[in-house]
């Protein structure tokens, strides 16, 4: 079991209204703080709206002490985000100098909307496809940004850079395996998990370019419109973005939802067309592996030991059954 002490996340700050105004002054000088208001969502980073008394509002992420490097790694990849067909907020401004605050921030822009988990439980099924295949559709479209090596995006780039989709895989299932047993995971399910990862490894072959994953789209980094019918607004928080094969991506978007959930995977899967792979189905068991492990190693990481067990189960259960999607 690691001695480490948890990972500390959302930072807890208040910030005064001059604070803010001296933020806004930047990018606005004429515009004056109103109000500040915490918004939900983020599980990392505190997200807070600054009111503006004469101009749209501003959105002002702040980034922990111990992931500071992450505020680099979203204006890195919300430039690549800039020419394509995908609703993003835009960064006004990226601070880590400690001069306003004493933490990392960047400074949006606020688009219209509310978080898709807040209105999905009203939605019937119909309303339910048809938003998750707008997310597939921006999926899609995400996905279609290129990059020059496989790998896990870093605050300027690729952090360590593979020439393959299996290299990449391959060290990321060693590493995560690795952790899950330091940090107190059942080293006999890691080495039935390496076993079984090490057979399937030839589907990782089949994703022969680099491209962009968001790597944590669901209900919660997705805004609608508040009423009527709903429609995509906006997609937020790139902060797991990762250089990688697309089935990744959907697998782990996939990996969010229950057996009741078939409208919502059907939504999302129509909207992103076809999947012109070999073996997709397949592939995907393989990445949701993946996200179950990374997902175990990530809470143990920050300390939220309750979600273990479950995780642990799913583990277990993939070393002798596959998943149907």
């Amino acid at each position: 079991m690691s001695d480490d002490p948890p990972l500390q996340l959302k930072p807890r700050l208040a910030i005064s209204i001059d604070q803010a105004q001296a933020i806004i002054d930047r990018v606005a000088p004429r515009r004056r703080v109103a109000g500040i208001t915490e918004l939900r969502g983020g599980e990392i980073s505190t997200i807070l709206e600054i009111v503006l008394a004469d101009a749209p509002n501003r959105i002002l992420k702040v980034y922990p002490a111990q992931l500071h490097w992450k505020m680099a790694k979203e204006v890195y990849v919300h430039g690549l985000l800039r020419d394509a067909d995908i609703p993003v907020p835009r960064i006004l401004l990226a601070d880590d100098t400690r001069s306003v605050i004493d933490l990392s921030f960047v400074l949006m822009s606020k688009l219209d909307g509310v978080e898709l988990s807040r209105r999905d439980p009203e939605l019937s099924h119909q309303e339910q496809f048809a938003i998750f295949a707008e997310m597939g559709a921006a999926l899609r479209r995400i996905n279609e940004i290129t990059l020059d090596s496989f790998g896990y995006i870093g605050p300027s780039g690729v952090w360590t850079p593979h020439p393959t989709n299996r290299a990449y895989m391959s060290a990321q299932f060693d590493r995560k395996l690795t952790e899950f047993c330091t940090r107190g995971g059942d080293r006999a399910l890691a080495e039935r998990l390496r076993t079984g990862i090490a057979a399937r490894a030839h589907l990782l072959d089949a994703a022969d370019r680099p491209r962009l994953c968001h790597y944590d789209l669901h209900a919660g980094n997705v805004l609608v419109t508040p009423e009527g019918k709903s429609q995509l607004c906006c997609i937020v928080d790139f902060e797991n973005a990762t250089a990688g094969d697309p089935l990744m991506d959907i697998a782990k978007a996939l990996y969010y939802f229950t057996p009741k959930d078939a409208a919502r995977r059907e939504g999302l899967l129509a909207g992103y067309g076809a999947l012109d792979r070999p073996d997709w189905k397949a592939t995907i068991a393989l990445y949701r592996l993946a996200s179950m492990l990374e997902l175990w190693c990530w809470f143990a990481q920050i300390g939220k030991a309750d979600a273990l067990a479950g995780l642990t189960r799913e583990l277990e259960n993939s070393t002798s059954q596959a998943v149907a999607y």
